[in-house]
């Protein structure tokens, strides 16, 4: 008789007695989890840490794993990749559920691995599904047994673990992000399901058009488990002809997978990253990219004033005075944004995009002020001198303030030489970009000015 493992009462490695009830479940499985990779040479996609050579794949294969953490968009293969590096090291696969496990079940998981490994010496992997979800004290019950090796850990997360995991947690552990699948690596899954007939949908008579399948390929956006799903759903919603073969033809593969699922997660990484992609290409005036990020947005649902501040924000610090109706641009598409909301917000949006997107651009009041700040912050305190005092009140030409102080509109051109600082310093360094030539122009005249007067006019 196999060998059984007699704590938790788990079967062990050989243990056979299962085997009919586990082939009935696997069965009943979506065609996703039947058609799992079980090898690291099954596997598709994330050729950047798992190709021969590349520091995970040696680890896997010297069974030097300690602690995990994989992090990436669905479907991309986090699961999957924990129960391999299970079976290749023979670790008890352990899993649990930062959506619904508890501190007393994550103990029970810990303390059956303690005895495993002092009586069987056969370690644990434990994979811990959405990490992020388990609160400080949930992670930090973690830790000890991380430390002293009691269990290999492996955490996946849709989710920046930088951001959303302990930080002892993740000093602990090796980071590895999953990447989108290719269209071609989903490809090739979907060409092994329909040709497995032990798991896949081999021992169905099936004809699925190459159109079809690169659609699949192509709106599943990189996530396995849609593309295969979105198979089966045609292969068992697709009446056969009168030979008995299923066609899957385009129109049928459009209807099985129907919207593209946009990855967006309202408050992760792909909400940060995406509207950083936009501001940066509009400040790399590309209107193009702008307006594919700004279709991803709205496609996602995004709320747009979120969209509407950014564009502020970057009409006055990428656009600035090189265009000065990028703000008023800018602001009145938030305005709109506001009284008509999606999807008619889209027309003002993208309009403000275009403009500030190919627009001339000039940083120099964003850095001006950024200078002035730092003056102030680090800088000596500078007094306001007499002449620019308030002397509107009672007693103040006793103090002498506003004495001497030279009202501009008097003067020639509205300007007349006077120190506004009581120092010699320049923060604000004009561009020649756009209208600013002209700002350019009339500052430096002023400045010439300025440093005649304080040489006497010599």
């Amino acid at each position: 008789m196999a060998e059984r493992d007699l704590f938790n009462g788990d079967p062990g490695p050989e243990d056979e007695a299962p085997k009919a009830d586990r082939v009935a479940g696997e069965k009943q499985a979506p065609l996703a989890a039947r058609m799992r990779p079980r090898t690291i040479d099954e596997y598709a996609g994330q050729q950047h840490i798992l190709k021969p050579g590349m520091l995970l794949r040696r680890a896997i294969e010297a069974d030097r794993i300690q602690s995990l953490i994989f992090y990436g968009p669905p479907g991309t293969g986090k699961t999957t990749l924990a129960q391999i590096i299970a079976n290749r090291t023979e670790s008890k696969f352990e899993r649990l559920s930062g959506v619904e496990s508890n501190v007393a079940e994550m103990r029970r998981v810990l303390s059956g691995a303690v005895n495993r490994l002092e009586n069987t010496g056969r370690p644990t992997l434990l994979f811990i599904d959405e990490i992020h979800r388990f609160n400080k004290s949930q992670q930090d019950v973690l830790l000890p047994d991380v430390e002293g090796g009691t269990i290999r850990l492996v955490g996946a997360t849709t989710h920046n673990p930088f951001f959303f995991v302990n930080s002892p947690l993740v000093s602990r552990s090796q980071i590895f992000e999953l990447q989108p699948l290719g269209e071609e690596d989903i490809r090739v899954l979907l060409e092994r399901a329909l040709t497995d007939s032990e798991r896949g949908l081999g021992h169905l008579k099936m004809e699925v058009k190459p159109e079809a399948l690169g659609h699949l390929a192509k709106v599943s956006d990189g996530d396995a488990r849609k593309a295969l799903n979105s198979l089966e759903i045609a292969a068992l919603t697709t009446m056969p002809d009168e030979k008995g073969v299923i066609r899957v033809s385009m129109e049928v593969a459009e209807e099985c997978i129907q919207k593209k699922a946009i990855v967006y997660d309202a408050n992760g990484d792909q909400h940060y990253d995406t509207i950083s992609a936009f501001i940066k290409s509009i400040r790399g005036s590309d209107p193009d990219a702008a307006l594919y990020w700004l279709a991803k947005m709205i496609h996602a649902g995004e709320d747009p004033r979120f969209i509407t501040r950014r564009l502020m924000i970057s009409a006055s610090e990428d656009v600035g005075l090189a265009d000065p109706m990028a703000l008023v641009l800018s602001t009145s598409a938030h305005q709109a944004a506001e009284f008509i909301g999606w999807p008619e917000a889209r027309i003002p949006i993208a309009e403000a995009t275009v403009y500030l997107a190919t627009a001339h651009k000039s940083n120099s009041a964003y850095k001006a002020i950024d200078l002035a700040l730092e003056e102030v912050k680090n800088g000596r305190t500078i007094p306001v001198p007499k002449h620019l005092r308030d002397g509107h009140y009672a007693g103040s030409e006793r103090l002498g303030n506003a004495e001497g102080y030279k009202y501009s509109h008097d003067y020639d051109g509205h300007y007349v030489p006077q120190d506004y600082l009581g120092v010699d310093v320049s923060f604000y360094n004009p561009t020649e970009q756009g209208v600013e030539k002209k700002i350019k122009d009339r500052v430096l005249h002023w400045r010439s000015l300025q440093e005649k007067g304080k040489s006497g006019g010599r």
